[in-house]
């Protein structure tokens, strides 16, 4: 009876896994989103500001309940925003769900520390917010880099007598992902009748890039007190440049204690799977004692903790 209701439990978490991949895949409220958009920019009058700001934040304030409750601890409308990522959050929520339920249970089927299949399940439902966090990440270090280069295009566009919403037309235009498509939007925002002071301050919400931040600043004083924004802008680019170079010296003068570091961690999973193959039974121990459930958990504790530290080292702030 036990064994019928643990295969009933796991297909039942496997097809809620396939479910909601399915759902990860499949994005028809974007779709929709996007023909409205293109049907408002392309025919009928104009819309003012505020009705434009109506419409395109109708969207962003849709929150589920149990995405309300997981913004206290993290923004994963955001984050999803930030990552360039066109799914759901209550998709990615689906997923994190069914994948920690899965593996959970897969864990207590092998009999082995049956506690330690909480940590288990929780270790693998955030896989898919540290999937989306990576994806984030790579993002915005991405833009940063294409950053230098699109305010050099603007600052040549503003010197050939084009303004400067014209100049982030350019960039959309001629520029990859994801600065392209970030300041393409911001010129459609523009265009629907949001200032461009407003479609700036939306654009650092989605990109936190402190220069970025440099750059929208610069151009709010300038069209509130006037100067050479071209010059303004070259500067600022040139200020990218050198903090890079700094940074890339940085992270040379650091690769040693970095690869310390990954080497450090890896080494006590590793042995763990030599000893495994070696002597299975001696290992076996540490999951059938009691003060051997302690010591696993002390030695992931003290693994995590080392993380930590070695990160704080070598992480150098430019």
């Amino acid at each position: 009876m036990v064994i019928t209701f643990v295969v009933i439990a796991v297909f039942v978490c496997i097809a809620g896994l396939g479910g909601s991949v399915a759902l990860l895949l499949r994005d028809k409220e974007l779709a929709s989103v996007e023909d409205r958009l293109t049907s408002l920019t392309s025919e009928g009058p104009p819309l003012n500001a505020e009705a434009s700001r109506s419409f395109l934040s109708s969207f962003a304030d849709r929150r589920s309940a149990i995405e309300e409750q997981l913004a206290k601890f993290i923004d994963l409308r955001t984050m999803l925003e930030q990552a360039g990522m066109s799914t759901h959050p209550d998709r990615i929520i689906l997923l994190s769900i069914s994948t920690g339920v899965v593996t959970g249970c897969l864990w207590l089927l092998m009999g082995m520390m049956p506690w330690f299949g909480i940590f288990i399940g929780l270790a693998f439902a955030s896989l898919p917010i540290c999937f989306v966090a990576f994806k984030r990440s790579r993002r915005l270090r991405k833009f940063g880099a294409q950053l230098p280069e699109a305010l050099e295009l603007i600052s040549r566009a503003l010197r050939a007598g084009h303004s400067l919403p014209a100049g982030f037309h350019l960039v959309g235009e001629h520029m990859n992902e994801p600065i392209g498509s970030e300041f393409g939007r911001c010129f459609d925002e523009q265009n629907l009748g949001i200032p461009l002071e407003e479609a700036l301050e939306e654009l650092t919400r989605r990109v936190p890039n402190v220069d970025l931040r440099f750059f929208a600043t610069a151009v709010i004083i300038q069209r509130q007190t006037g100067g050479d924004l071209a010059e303004i802008l070259d500067k600022i680019s040139k200020l990218i440049r050198e903090r890079f170079q700094i940074w890339g010296q940085i992270q040379a003068l650091t690769g040693e204690g970095r690869l310390s570091g990954i080497v450090l961690l890896a080494l006590p999973p590793a042995l763990f799977l030599v000893m495994l193959r070696i002597n299975y039974d001696y290992i076996m121990k540490l999951f059938e004692e009691p003060l051997g459930h302690k010591m696993v958990l002390f030695a992931i504790v003290m693994q995590l903790v080392g993380a930590y530290a070695i990160r704080k080292i070598v992480d150098i702030k430019v």
